[in-house]
């Protein structure tokens, strides 16, 4: 709460203080799974999809509530391996005024997945960690194999990286999901200060399709989300007024909004609204997936909000 005597808030410095060696009550505390591809994962399949998962876990009494959790969402499981010997990947989240603050620890993996015998007719790519490549290398193969429709959302290594196979990746991607700030990073340059008349969305979201996307999707936090879609059209939708609670996930819930839409032959400028309810039902809950939207809630929100569409830019 606000109230608490053992936090304080330097907004100007952007710094978190926690009074040291004490023990402090917590108000509340949610244990759930989560990470970009998982949170994505969960909110397709809530949202009517048959959805698969490909990541991998370890091997630690964490392992099997993972796995337990994904098939009460019912997501097939039979992607997802077990490194031997490794424990689980873990984050602790402190959310203090709406705002999160993450402690990760990433256990290493190899990555070594395996699509031979498989098929799907849309892949979502997101997000890895250390030794990334050849999975990234094998979901390239793998769409030009099966002419599957690709949607990307390269993580903080993927961009800062930004190497040949990103390039290819970005240049088979039918939809590429970015945040703001991601999508100047990969423009500019991970060190380099965006000059101001680039900050432009429009700038952004041009520059971004040059690379080769078919259709361009930016978020910016509360300025909501920006498209640029493959005949050429900029919308821009603003966001849905909602009591934050905390902002985990709100990313990943616009993702498996907006690709669930498209998923049910929805125009662009659907799915820009059916991202924008998920990502406003998930932050006002705890946790990257309480809060995901099953196909009656979204409809129910739809009609609720009535005229709610994307503003021609």
């Amino acid at each position: 709460p606000q109230d608490n005597p053992h936090f304080g808030l330097d907004k100007e410095k952007n710094k978190l203080f926690i009074d040291y060696g004490y023990k402090i009550n917590v108000e509340n505390y949610v244990k759930d799974i989560g990470g970009n591809a998982c949170n994505a994962a969960v909110g397709i399949s809530r949202l009517g999809k048959n959805v698969g998962l490909c990541a991998e876990i370890g091997s630690d009494e964490f392992s099997s509530l993972i796995i337990n959790k994904l098939n009460i969402e019912n997501i097939n499981t039979s992607f997802v391996t077990q490194t031997p010997a490794k424990k689980t990947s873990f984050s602790i989240c402190i959310n203090y005024l709406g705002e999160r603050t993450l402690f990760v620890e990433h256990v290493e993996r190899l990555h070594n997945f395996n699509f031979e015998n498989s098929s799907a007719d849309f892949i979502y790519l997101t997000s890895l960690g250390n030794k990334w490549e050849d999975a990234y290398q094998k979901a390239l193969d793998f769409v030009k194999k099966t002419h599957a429709k690709l949607a990307f959302n390269p993580g903080t290594l993927q961009i800062d990286t930004k190497n040949a196979l990103v390039i290819q990746l970005i240049e088979l991607t039918d939809y590429l999901f970015l945040n703001k700030e991601e999508a100047e990073k990969i423009l500019y340059g991970k060190d380099k200060r965006v000059p101001t008349e680039n900050s432009d969305i429009k700038k952004i979201l041009f520059g971004l399709k040059n690379l080769g996307a078919k259709n361009i999707i930016v978020t910016d936090s509360y300025n909501g989300s920006f498209v640029f879609d493959s005949v050429q059209n900029y919308y821009h939708l603003g966001i849905i007024n909602a009591d934050v609670l905390e902002k985990t996930g709100a990313g990943d819930a616009y993702t498996a909004g907006f690709i669930s839409a498209i998923l049910n032959t929805k125009s662009i400028t659907d799915a820009m609204v059916w991202g924008s309810v998920n990502a406003a039902s998930v932050v006002q809950k705890i946790g990257a997936q309480e809060g995901l939207l099953k196909m009656q809630q979204m409809e129910e929100k739809l009609n609720y909000l009535g005229k709610f569409t994307p503003q021609v830019i």
